[in-house]
């Protein structure tokens, strides 16, 4: 008797498994349906007809249970993570610098380094040359988040 009630605790802790935490038709349900079956087959082999269908029906209830119980939204709430993220996002550069705007190399770009534009520091790329530190350099254009710039020629 005491099997039958394990293989039935069994099989309930793996379907929860599988709604919850292991989306599909996984392992956990393959679990949960051989603890669930091995336990009405010992129901029917040690208590007779009667046994095993009192734990077939056991083991439907339990399952139903189980299956509302991990459903519901207000079970898990209390288990949510409340957090929230208060944080942003990095501003695109072009959204405050345009082509021919100047600035100096922070550090050398080789191709990629910081670059100070207007008083604020920007990820840069170089066109095609590597530019030392404290170069001046001008915007050519944008690549996502990078400014593109190129080297001023000194007069």
């Amino acid at each position: 008797m005491g099997l039958i009630i394990v293989l039935l605790i069994l099989g309930a802790f793996f379907l929860v498994a599988e709604l919850v935490f292991l989306p599909g038709v996984t392992i956990g349900a393959i679990l949960s349906l051989v603890s669930y079956g091995v336990a009405v087959y010992l129901g029917f082999d040690r208590f007779g007809f009667v046994g095993g269908m009192l734990t077939l029906v056991a083991a439907v209830a339990l399952a139903l249970v189980v299956t509302v119980f991990s459903l519901r939204a207000k079970t898990w709430q209390r288990l949510a993570l409340k957090d929230k993220v208060e944080g942003e996002s990095t501003e695109r550069p072009e959204n405050t610098l345009k082509a021919g705007d100047k600035g100096v190399t922070l550090s050398r770009l080789s191709p990629m380094g910081k670059v100070e534009i207007a008083g604020k520091v920007y990820e840069a790329k170089s066109v095609d040359v590597y530019i030392d530190q404290r170069s001046r350099v001008e915007v050519v254009g944008f690549d996502n988040f990078t400014v593109i710039v190129r080297k001023l020629v000194e007069e």
